[in-house]
């Protein structure tokens, strides 16, 4: 894209958002929901804060990720903690889980919308992710909360290098989904398996020097574990691959197999019937 174009599509989503008013960010940490802070605070100044969800479903070091980057971005902040693990129907793990997350996210922001001091909730989605399986999106629409990103007309692309024009260290961050992405549907989430699921990635992501993997838990307590295709030699080396076998059976997973297939964002979504797809919620 050249310069010109991605000026034109910072100052049209900086537009976007000086419209509303006042808002609170969705902010996880992630690129795109970043990159809203940071046009927030731009287009807003103090009629903008950044609002983190801080529950077991969040990755170890994300949360002093969110509160540094708010910092550097200079952000007001808040972190609230929400409450998605006390809902039967969250636990069930159902194709549509992200509705009942994100229901429990919007619905707190906005009670909290006259003391936070703003008007309107918005959130990180973009182009992109209207062509995905994201029932999210349905809370979204029924709390009324704003996707500037999409309204702007910026991609995923997009927002990557909006983020490298304004410096920010997570522009080329990879997707980071919550913990209770990676428990296949149906298998019941609780704070156990998600605690573990984040320590096995842990590991992972030290032996391999790398984020960019997932320990996905199937029925039976299966761990499968997804890297890079040009990982794989490397897991498979005998040492390191006795040792994973080691630590994730200490942390409790009964076994462990290696998905040749490599690493792929929302890989679990491919096993969902076609029906699941193509509903909102």
């Amino acid at each position: 894209m050249s310069d010109t174009d991605l000026n034109q599509k910072r100052d049209h989503l900086l537009s976007v958002l000086g419209g509303y008013g006042s808002v609170a960010v969705a902010f996880s940490a992630g690129v795109d929901s970043t990159v809203v802070a940071k046009a927030a605070q731009l287009a807003c100044r103090d009629r903008a804060v950044a609002v983190t969800a801080e529950s077991p479903s969040l990755a170890a070091g994300e949360l002093d990720q969110a509160i540094d980057l708010a910092r550097q971005i200079g952000i007001r902040h808040r972190v609230v903690q929400t409450s998605e693990f006390l809902d039967d129907d969250y636990l069930a793990n159902p194709a549509n889980r992200c509705y009942f997350c994100k229901t429990e996210l919007y619905s707190l922001l906005t009670r909290l919308l006259p003391e936070l001091g703003v008007d309107v909730i918005v959130n990180g989605a973009n182009l992109d992710d209207r062509g995905d399986h994201r029932p999210g999106m349905r809370a979204a629409d029924e709390q009324a909360v704003r996707s500037p990103l999409i309204e702007a007309g910026l991609t995923k692309a997009d927002v990557r290098e909006l983020a490298h024009l304004w410096e920010l260290p997570v522009w080329d961050k990879p997707a980071m989904p919550c913990l209770s992405s990676r428990i296949a549907y149906g298998v019941s989430v609780t704070p156990e398996r998600v605690r573990r699921i984040d320590a096995a990635e842990q590991f992972l992501a030290a032996e391999l020097g790398t984020r960019e993997l997932r320990v996905r838990l199937e029925a039976g307590e299966l761990a499968r574990i997804e890297v890079p295709v040009d990982l794989l030699p490397r897991l498979l080396d005998p040492e390191l691959r006795q040792r994973t076998v080691a630590e994730l059976e200490r942390l409790g997973f009964r076994c462990v197999t290696i998905d040749l297939a490599g690493f792929r964002s929302g890989s679990l979504n491919a096993l969902l019937p076609i029906e699941s797809l193509s509903i909102p919620g």
